[in-house]
């Protein structure tokens, strides 16, 4: 069924209103019509829908029923990214927003080839967060995951730090026990930052820096992984623990 986003849903017996380009493809693209259902969320719970009206530039909904829907983890997750070439942030946020993560952040990073431009970061941006709510609707997401602004290492260290854990998956590091039971203390965190180096990695100097600011290295394992590979790879194995504690 298909998926759209709203405001806060205060009076459940009152008309939800659909605009902007959502209303285009409600209308335009879906062809959808009076009568039909679909699922919306205001960021804390869905409702099953039925279009009443198309307006000029709104589709006015009423409120069938309110869906029993558990789709967010326990813990938010947020994925610092190290800017990679062409076209991988795409399939890295989308990815991301599918497994669960509630924020993405892109890092400028010492070996990133991608350098910041600040003439593109507002379309670029704008782009990435089309894909982010996309995703959110493909994967049934209560939220839209926000896409942060690119910012430097530095403040990306600063931003991961003030979450409950911090885990920086290195190509050096050895210990598969040691990570995992570093992974298995994400069990109560109610925040988690994950960092990605970017093609070629992290600089030692960065790695350094992180650790002092409290990450945890960890392993993905004996094979190197590409940047857009291990970002997914690593939110993968925290869902599976979040939600598997959150069982228990």
């Amino acid at each position: 069924m298909h998926r759209f986003f709203t405001e806060r849903i205060e009076n459940e017996e009152e008309p939800v209103l659909i605009t902007g380009s959502d209303y285009n493809h409600m209308k335009n693209v879906l062809r959808l019509r009076e009568g039909e259902e679909v699922t919306v969320s205001d960021g804390t719970r869905s409702f099953l829908c039925r279009i009443e009206r198309f307006l000029d530039s709104a589709a006015e909904l009423s409120i069938a029923e309110t869906l029993p829907e558990d789709r967010e983890l326990p813990a938010k997750i947020i994925l610092f990214q190290g800017l990679p070439k062409s076209d991988k942030m795409e399939t890295v946020i989308q990815k991301a927003v599918e497994l669960g993560a509630s924020k993405i952040v892109p890092v400028a990073m010492a070996r990133s080839v991608v350098k910041l431009d600040e003439k593109k970061a507002a379309s670029r941006k704008a782009r990435w967060q089309t894909i982010a709510e996309s995703a959110a609707k493909q994967s049934g997401r209560l939220i839209v995951p926000e896409v942060g602004d690119a910012c430097s290492f530095r403040d990306a260290v600063h931003e991961a730090s003030s979450a409950d854990l911090f885990l920086l998956p290195y190509e050096c590091e050895t210990g598969s026990e040691a990570t995992d039971k570093k992974l298995r203390s994400v069990k109560g965190c109610e925040s988690i930052a994950v960092m990605i180096g970017p093609e070629g990695g992290f600089e030692k100097d960065e790695v350094d820096e992180a650790v002092k600011s409290g990450a945890e290295t960890i392993t993905l394992g004996k094979r190197i992984l590409r940047t857009e590979t291990a970002g997914p790879a690593m939110l993968a194995m925290l869902v599976y623990l979040l939600e598997i504690h959150s069982e228990s």
